[in-house]
């Protein structure tokens, strides 16, 4: 009572007035109490995710072996019911064998009426199947025959009791089962059956089940072993098959005899607990099922209440944190004020009285930079006239940058370069960076801004009038000699574009064949690495095509080097036309060719290669009236693990280059690395 009336009559003003001044927020003080109260609500979400992460362990844990003892004991209960029920028909079967009129095994079972309150009807048959009695007595059953059902014929055949597939009676119109036992005769002959239909929803047998239903979230399914429910909450679905209902792959276990429990998909598709164990004489299963939203309940409402309380202490403690750090803070006020003096120049340094030491170092630290300030500010503007005089006079492109990243200085030769307006913002001088470097260059302008070091990178330039050129780009810090203060970053920018366009040419020319186009020995072995080093990494197929060309030497000796130029020309042409885009031709020499196929198994390639041999065997060419024309010989393989080395596939496709030709030309031979062997295609 007393904790009530303080609140109302203390804490609830008080919150009132420092919430409607909303203003405190933007204060010091404001914002340590801010602060201080979202630390605590963060420690106490750090400490309510930790007991949750924990409990709901300990949670499942236990539900699981909640779960795990409930469906063994329903397991056993429903064994026990049917084992029960099992006995009584044998007891009857017993009982008689000596009876052999239809009018003494009718009067038998009339006998047993008992067995009504576990059965809905008694049937005795002969060795044939047909109905000798039954009990509640129906005119036409007599002599009826069940001889064509499942249950009989497995009694029959077996020889010992069984539990039926449920069915739907016909008089009843319920779920039924059967269980049947065998009637012997003196000899010990098979002389019939002796059967008690069971409904699925009366007879006892599923009456405990209905008290174990909790709600939505928990319940309980009996299946057989072939998939068709027994019991389910919602009646429609008895008879129906489990499988219609879940893709759960504990559920396709346990109706192959798996008992145990496990964590995953239910039949309403939510993620929960289950359980599974196995009702042996009937071949059924017993499933126990909880969502983990239901397991975890009771554990969410304990975190939600501790959530309450720790957040209503939080709310008791705010005012006292405001009127504590107001009290502490009150000399900052003192240190505005004089502050705002010598801004007027009303006083020349601050004489702060505190015994708060980060308060006086406060005040002495700003006492000797204002000194030094004075200072500076008398040589600034004669540094800044002599600083200027010496970029506009420099003939290399030269800029300014203040630590914000703002450019606020380029000389003439500067925007001469590229083109633009030296009132240009630097977000709009950005936008001319080609957009391939653009994240690069702006992150490290960043990172030369924060860290103060220099900035250096090479990078395209879009002018306005749409030519690209390449820069390099070098800004470095300035450094005033006194007290080690800096300005700002003074950056030159050079053209380099002529000397990438060199050194992009001398690349290309050091890995391609000046003659077709196509890479060389040394282009060519680098992208076989890179492939063989990505097959080692991600087991990522390759092929590989190596072949000569048949009868080329007669070209060169007949039409001159010249013609055999020509002929070499017109094969690369075709052959990168016959490949993919991603795929790498070379000419290593003379007339060897390989071709790199990355990502291809060795069907797809078998297939490339033959179009490869039909289109190069097309190609001629023409010499004082006579034609020429060629062949492949081409070796196709595949790198395999038990490759060290890239020379091994290289091994492998120039020996079936080799068999190749050793078969006539104009074949393709396969090498398949695990097969050990080759086999060939001929054209």
């Amino acid at each position: 009572m007393a904790l009530k009336q303080w609140t109302t009559q203390w804490l609830k003003p008080r919150l009132i007035s420092w919430l409607k001044n909303m203003g405190a927020l933007r204060s010091l003080r404001g914002r340590l109490v801010l602060g201080l109260a979202f630390t605590w609500i963060l420690v106490v979400a750090l400490v309510l995710a930790l007991a949750w992460h924990l409990g709901k362990n300990m949670v499942q844990e236990t539900s699981l072996a909640h779960l795990r003892y409930e469906t063994s004991m329903l397991a056993d209960e429903i064994t026990h019911q049917v084992n029960s029920r099992t006995r009584a028909l044998e007891h009857v079967a017993e009982v008689t064998v000596d009876h052999v009129s239809k009018e003494s095994l009718q009067w038998r079972l009339e006998h047993n009426d008992a067995l009504l309150e576990w059965f809905e009807r008694l049937v005795i048959t002969d060795a044939q199947g047909n109905i000798d009695a039954s009990w509640p007595f129906i005119d036409n059953s007599r002599g009826m025959s069940i001889g064509d059902r499942e249950y009989f014929r497995m009694i029959k055949g077996a020889g010992y009791s069984y539990v039926s597939e449920p069915f739907m009676g016909r008089a009843s119109k319920v779920p039924m089962v059967m269980i049947g036992v065998p009637r012997r005769d003196a000899s010990g002959e098979f002389a019939g059956m002796v059967g008690g239909a069971m409904s699925l929803r009366s007879g006892g047998l599923f009456s405990r089940l209905a008290r174990k239903q909790v709600g939505d979230g928990s319940y309980i399914n009996i299946f057989t072993a072939a998939g068709t429910i027994l019991y389910h909450p919602e009646r429609e679905k008895i008879l129906s098959n489990v499988k219609t209902l879940s893709g759960n792959p504990k559920l396709e276990l346990a109706m192959s005899g798996w008992q145990g429990d496990a964590v995953g998909k239910l039949f309403n598709g939510k993620a929960g607990l289950q359980s599974y164990a196995q009702v042996w004489p009937a071949n059924w299963v017993v499933g126990r099922f909880m969502t983990l939203e239901q397991a975890q309940l009771p554990l969410a409402g304990f975190i939600k209440r501790l959530w309450w309380v720790w957040g209503i202490m939080a709310l008791w403690m705010l005012p006292l944190l405001w009127w504590v750090l107001g009290s502490m803070l009150q000399p900052l006020r003192h240190l505005e004020i004089q502050i705002g003096d010598v801004g007027h120049g009303r006083r020349e340094r601050l004489d702060l009285t505190s015994d708060v030491v980060e308060f006086q170092e406060i005040a002495e630290t700003f006492n000797r930079v204002e000194a030094e300030r004075k200072v500076l500010l008398g040589s600034l503007k004669e540094r800044e006239a002599f600083f200027n005089a010496i970029l506009d006079s420099t003939p290399q492109g030269m800029f300014v940058a203040n630590f914000d990243g703002e450019i606020t200085y380029m000389n003439p030769p500067l925007i001469a370069l590229l083109g633009s307006s030296e009132t240009l913002a630097t977000s709009q001088w950005l936008e001319y960076i080609h957009p391939g470097d653009r994240a690069g260059t702006v992150d490290m302008w960043r990172h030369s801004l924060i860290t103060h070091n220099d900035f250096q990178r090479q990078l395209r330039f879009i002018r306005p009038d749409h030519e690209t050129l390449w820069l390099e780009v070098h800004a470095r810090v300035v450094m005033l000699s006194k007290g080690g203060h800096s300005l700002g970053l003074v950056g030159m920018m050079k053209d380099i574009t002529q000397r990438r366009e060199e050194e992009a040419l001398a690349r290309w020319e050091a890995e391609h064949d000046p003659l077709t186009g196509l890479l060389n020995r040394r282009g060519f072995e680098r992208r076989l690495g890179e492939a063989f080093a990505e097959y080692q990494k991600t087991s990522t197929p390759s092929a590989l095509l190596l072949f000569d060309l048949d009868h080329f030497k007669p070209i060169n000796d007949e039409g001159g080097h010249a013609l055999g130029d020509e002929m070499l020309r017109r094969i690369a042409q075709v052959v990168a036309w016959e490949v993919r885009r991603s795929d790498h031709v070379a000419r290593q020499g003379g007339d060897e060719f390989g071709v790199l196929l990355p990502s291809c198994t060795l069907g797809q390639a078998e297939r490339i290669a033959e179009s490869l041999r039909v289109a190069v065997s097309e190609i001629s060419v023409t010499h004082e009236g006579q034609e020429y024309g060629v062949t492949l010989s081409i070796g196709v393989t595949t790198f395999d693990d038990a490759d060290q080395t890239v020379d091994a596939a290289l091994s492998r496709a120039d020996a079936a280059s080799y068999e190749a030709k050793a078969r006539g030309r104009n074949a393709l031979v396969v090498s398949v690395p695990n097969e050990g062997g080759m086999r060939a295609l001929f054209g």
